[in-house]
């Protein structure tokens, strides 16, 4: 008879499990027959001793399988992308539009913001109406009219992983590689995809603060990915500043808007954006090189296209038609706003991203605990970024809050993420590394 501590034990003891006992523990993570304490246990085992890749492929694979699985039949590539998030982190409300003008078809299920780095789905539900939960079938007809879709995950979707993140969350095994990269892969393999590209943050704010780590679970990812059927890479990517001059769900929509229409408020999230979806044309054999890829994609950043596009994807999820004509009418503003100065003028050296993205948190614009609500309305925009001189004239960015004592403290957190200097510095680089499954680390 198949027992689950036999499985639990031989990864205690260091040894390779084959590919169908994972799949039978994972079927019993998904229909409950395996207690929370084995999950733990078995959770432990891996952390400690470690997977090899085949384990980990098997482990991803045995996830998707434990729910639903979406297939396409579509006349285009089904492209997404994915990040390990950030603050000021709004590429996919720009992406996923930009892509889809480009040919792409991309389903993208996102999450919402933990702890100090904010989520898409949050930032999307500040659109008055805006369905973050559409059926199956009426994602479907939302991928096939307008091209792209960003929802949350259902139920049906690799619900192992609902339940083994959980169990990770309480048992200090978060941090392991082998289930971050089948958490991660789970979900977007279960969506049907042909193509993904991954945003692995380092720095600051990032959940991954060195490259090194950055780099190891990239290659993790890339591996699995593609080991699973999914032409996948991955960007190193810096997260030592914001990435946008905002931060705060309703004030980034606004952002993303308007980079949609051409206003380049930040040139790193626009680069960003450009290098993640030169990467997926090209993957999804749209481009022959990323020469020819941005090409296609200022085109269709000129020409309006994906403006078009993200507008007919908000009116297609429940949101007003003319967001993007009237946003200022329709995103909610905080009734507390002013600039916050810095104490002395100076150039922008550096920025504690993180220390940031909790004074958010501490608005009431994030959350520690995953049901709790959130004020859609607060945040920062207007932010001063490396190599920027702040003073007199400039500030070092606006705070936006529910009460002006909330303001006060808000800002002088921000005053605290700055540090200053006569002198302009030379900016930290934006992609640290491209990592293919042939990437030695």
């Amino acid at each position: 008879m198949w027992m689950a501590q036999e499985v639990i034990a031989r990864k205690r003891d260091g040894q390779v499990l084959d590919a169908g006992d994972i799949q039978r523990f994972v079927a019993g993570i998904a229909d409950g027959s395996i207690a929370d304490a084995q999950v733990g246990a078995f959770a432990m085992a891996v952390l400690l001793k470690g997977m090899g890749l085949p384990e980990r492929i098997a482990l991803t694979q045995a996830m998707r399988d434990s729910g639903d699985r979406l297939q396409w039949d579509l006349p285009g590539p089904v492209v997404d992308k994915h990040s390990t998030g950030g603050v000021g982190d709004l590429t996919s409300l720009v992406l996923a539009p930009l892509l889809a003008a480009c040919g792409c078809y991309v389903p993208m299920i996102s999450g919402r913001g933990l702890g100090h780095t904010g989520g898409t789905l949050d930032k999307l539900e500040s659109i008055p109406g805006y369905d973050c939960n559409l059926p199956t079938e009426r994602l479907r007809q939302v991928v096939r009219d307008v091209g792209c879709a960003i929802v949350g995950q259902t139920a049906q979707l690799a619900p192992a992983d609902k339940r083994l993140y959980a169990i990770r969350d309480v048992t200090a095994t978060v941090e392991s590689i082998d289930l971050i990269t089948a958490s991660i892969l789970a979900k977007k393999l279960a969506a049907g995809l042909q193509v993904l590209v991954m945003d692995v943050k380092t720095g600051n704010g990032a959940f991954m603060p060195t490259t090194a780590a950055a780099t190891e679970l990239a290659q993790s990812i890339v591996e699995v990915a593609n080991g699973a059927g999914v032409n996948t890479c991955a960007l190193v990517t810096d997260m030592g500043q914001p990435l946008a001059r905002s931060a705060g769900n309703a004030l980034e929509v606004a952002e993303a808007i308007a980079l949609l229409k051409g206003e380049v408020r930040s040139d790193r999230l626009w680069q960003v954006t450009l290098a993640l979806a030169e990467q997926a044309l090209v993957m999804a054999g749209l481009a022959t090189d990323g020469a020819a890829a941005r090409q296609q994609l200022l085109a269709a950043w000129h020409s309006g296209a994906a403006l078009e596009r993200f507008a007919r994807m908000v009116a297609a999820q429940g949101g007003p038609p003319d967001l993007c004509d009237r946003a200022d009418t329709y995103l909610p503003l905080a009734p507390v706003r002013f600039p916050v100065w810095a104490q002395a003028s100076g150039y922008v050296v550096s920025i504690d991203t993180r220390i940031l993205g909790m004074a958010v948190v501490a608005l009431g614009g994030g959350r520690l605990q995953a049901n709790a609500a959130i004020d859609l309305a607060v945040g920062f925009s207007e932010l001063a970024l490396p190599g920027d001189r702040v003073g007199e004239q400039r500030p070092l960015g606006w705070v936006h809050a529910a009460t002006r004592e909330h303001a006060e403290a808000a800002a002088n957190t921000l005053r605290a993420a700055y540090r200053l200097a006569s002198a302009p510095v030379v900016p930290s680089p934006l992609i640290h590394k491209h990592v293919t499954s042939h990437t030695p680390l």
